[in-house]
């Protein structure tokens, strides 16, 4: 599995019709509020190039790609932190999600009555951004209460564990994401309190939902919300939710052709993935086995031990060496063997930290 991406938003953003668009799911979308009640769930292959041609080179007899995991959760409004709308219901999905993507209505549409009357991206990353704040904030309230009990009593790491706590409220209070926590002033990645799930530590994204005009022209809403996300530091895809929703429901040859007449460079879901992997640090390798040729996605900088952990027990346990080709080397060579006769297959310990787009071969024993 690459990831597991939450689709959140308010209601009528758009958030099923982005789901259908990502997944050709078929979710039933309506323009009403709280169409989506019990969360929708999508799996799909990601789409890699390299895994096109590495199928194209080697024929395999079998070819496995990456898996993605897209969760389309019922719409936020005001009060879900204190339960309004579907409340608790909503915040308890997107706890179980590694990445969030954020829909954000970018057109005007009579006809789809917007919940608070008109459209304003700032508002609306507002209203569910502060929802999710106040939920973080009684987490960590919680947590302060526990922690303080457990100082009383001598228990070891309280102290510290609180004080951290409490720089995670103070940010929060402010109306900051509790993600900037973990950033530190400088970049440098801080510690979290074990198990605290905050869901604005989550890695997010916005997705500019936009009508078939925006795929291509100026959208001031969407300005609005790239402005926005600039002064977050919190990447936009932008997709014309409707127009790739159909789209999706096309064979993969109508659809490249349609993609070529709209003049779009990708459609949304492959742009949607690489921001995804990005903002979650993951990248790609690939294996050939027995004429199986098979994508695997881990965290930026697994050593070669994990890796071979990922893809069975045994392989760990047993682990003697990897034997490494970089992607672009096995394209110009043109096959495994051409490569090995020039010296370009390495073999490597278990401390080899994976590349994305390395090709492996795990060497065990058990």
């Amino acid at each position: 599995m690459g990831f597991r991406c939450g689709i959140v938003g308010l209601p009528n953003a758009g958030k099923s019709t982005i789901f259908n668009a990502l997944t050709a799911a078929g979710a039933e979308v309506a323009s009403y509020p709280f169409c989506t009640i019990e969360p929708n769930v999508g799996i799909v292959p990601v789409p890699d190039e390299r895994l096109a041609a590495l199928t194209r080179l080697i024929k395999p007899q079998k070819v496995t790609p990456t898996m993605l995991e897209f969760v389309d959760i019922a719409g936020l409004v005001k009060g879900a932190s204190t339960g309004e709308g579907l409340g608790n219901q909503f915040l308890a999905h997107i706890r179980n999600v590694d990445a969030v993507a954020h829909v954000v209505r970018c057109f005007a549409d009579s006809d789809i009555a917007h919940t608070y009357g008109t459209i304003d991206p700032r508002r609306d990353v507002e209203i569910v951004d502060t929802e999710l704040i106040l939920a973080d904030l009684e987490i960590v309230d919680r947590r302060i209460e526990k922690g303080t009990r457990l100082l009383r009593v001598g228990e070891k790491g309280a102290e510290e564990e609180l004080h951290l706590l409490k720089e995670i409220k103070e940010l929060l209070a402010r109306g900051q994401r509790a993600g900037k926590y973990a950033q530190g002033a400088q970049g440098a990645e801080k510690p979290f309190p074990p198990d605290l799930q905050l869901l604005t530590a989550k890695p997010a994204l916005y997705v500019a939902n936009v009508d078939d005009s925006g795929a291509v022209g100026e959208n001031r809403y969407v300005n609005d919300l790239q402005e926005l996300a600039q002064t977050e530091g919190i990447p936009v895809v932008i997709i014309a939710g409707k127009l790739e929703a159909e789209v999706a429901q096309l064979n993969e040859g109508e659809r490249e052709e349609f993609r070529r007449e709209l003049g779009l460079k990708d459609f949304g879901l492959a742009h949607l993935i690489q921001v995804g992997y990005d903002i979650l640090g993951l990248v790609t390798f690939f294996t050939t086995v027995n004429l199986d040729l098979r994508a695997w996605t881990v965290p930026r900088g697994t050593p070669a031990l994990q890796a071979a952990g990922k893809i069975h027990s045994d392989m760990e346990r047993g682990f003697i060496k990897a034997e490494v080709l970089s992607f672009e080397d096995f394209i110009r060579c043109g096959s495994e063997h051409s490569a090995r006769e020039k010296g370009l297959l390495k073999a490597h310990g278990k401390d080899y930290v994976v590349q994305d787009g390395d090709i492996i071969h795990f060497r065990f024993n058990v």
